[in-house]
């Protein structure tokens, strides 16, 4: 049997179809370990299992992904619905889990979830808490300048020309003259400067406690980047944040990206064919994929092209044939996917090896 799973936030909606695509049932469980343990013995009492088609992987079905692998189930990630038939017959958690399992039926979604219990999950967990806090920090400081640009003349003519931190730093021994605002009202003056300076104090605080906390996580994540991938960081161009992203993209099993060119194409660096009838050997370039490794990308070839003496002596040979920089940008980026699928930890990969950036350079 195959079964399907439609993911919500507190129940998940499971649905068992033989390898004929005959229904053998369907229940709702809740979304805990019990419910886990509940779902999986009830697809088994259904028949072999073959295989489990999960919706939401990476969100609210991910915790049910690592019960059922941990479990030694083959768990098939399934994220596009079957429009046609959601169009036919409507849609609901049964209509939708059994869409699921035919899916994985048809093998029309063959995709191999994260495993999310590695060091890369936990990457991935301090690099999502940086950047609010990186968000946090930002917004933080642009409502103290919009507060200081505003403030009484004698209190902004002292702040609006300090630097950034030395602006923070100073917003951080205001003193007003009370905290009681209340007791200021019949000076509207007073009252004014007191409530600016209040702000722009705690304000001052927020940011100094989230950059605080910004550097707590940079170093968390260098050192857990450099113990998991240290080749990675030895490639040229590749910084621990680089890195960062690039084993996020792969995951914690990199096995399930069959070669370097499925990871070129998860990357969005895989050249499109884009022919039809008279028009041959045309190509686009893709949009697809994860637009984050993409830019790790762009930003690995730009430092090349602009400090690597390989990679300018290929743009040099290469603007000579006539190629544009954008095309040779295009270019780059799938030597370095190549070189990064390389360099990834723990692959796991019957290809043969391929050239390098540098070599192809």
């Amino acid at each position: 049997m195959i079964g399907g799973v439609d993911t919500h936030k507190h129940t998940h909606y499971a649905a068992a179809i033989d390898d004929q695509g005959r229904l053998l049932g369907h229940q709702e469980f809740p979304a805990n370990d019990r419910g886990y343990r509940e779902l999986l013995a009830w697809m088994r009492a259904r028949g072999a299992v073959q295989a489990i088609g999960v919706e939401s992987t990476g969100s609210s079905g991910a915790t049910l992904t690592r019960a059922l692998s941990k479990a030694g189930e083959r768990v098939v990630e399934v994220n596009r619905p079957n429009r046609i038939a959601r169009r036919m017959d409507g849609k609901s958690d049964r209509l939708d889990a059994e869409q699921i399992a035919r899916a994985v039926l048809g093998q029309t979604s063959t995709a191999v979830p994260k495993s999310k219990s590695g060091a890369v999950e936990v990457i991935r967990t301090l690099r999502v808490t940086r950047a609010s806090a990186v968000k946090a920090r930002t917004q933080a400081f642009n409502t103290l300048w919009g507060v200081m640009i505003g403030a009484p003349s004698p209190l902004r003519d002292e702040l609006v020309d300090l630097t950034k931190r030395t602006l923070v730093n100073r917003c951080l021994r205001l003193r007003p003259e009370t905290d009681d605002l209340l007791s200021l009202k019949s000076d509207t003056d007073r009252l004014l400067l007191a409530a600016v300076k209040t702000c722009l104090r705690d304000l001052a605080r927020r940011w100094k406690a989230l950059d605080e906390e910004i550097k707590v996580l940079n170093t968390q994540i260098e050192a857990f980047v450099r113990a998991t991938a240290p080749e990675l960081i030895e490639l040229h161009g590749v910084g621990v944040e680089i890195a960062g992203q690039f084993l996020v993209t792969a995951g914690d099993n990199p096995e399930r990206i069959r070669n370097e060119a499925a990871f070129a194409k998860l990357c969005g660096v895989a050249p499109q064919p884009a022919s039809s009838g008279r028009t041959t050997g045309r190509h686009r370039l893709s949009r697809g994929g994860d637009r984050a490794a993409n830019s790790a990308l762009y930003i690995v070839t730009i430092v090349r092209m602009r400090h690597h003496q390989p990679t300018r002596d290929y743009v040099e040979r290469r603007t000579a044939e006539g190629l544009s920089k954008r095309e040779i940008i295009r270019c780059l980026k799938r030597y370095i996917a190549r070189e990064v699928f390389n360099n990834l930890p723990k692959q796991a990969t019957n290809d043969r090896p391929v050239e390098s950036a540098q070599t192809a350079a």
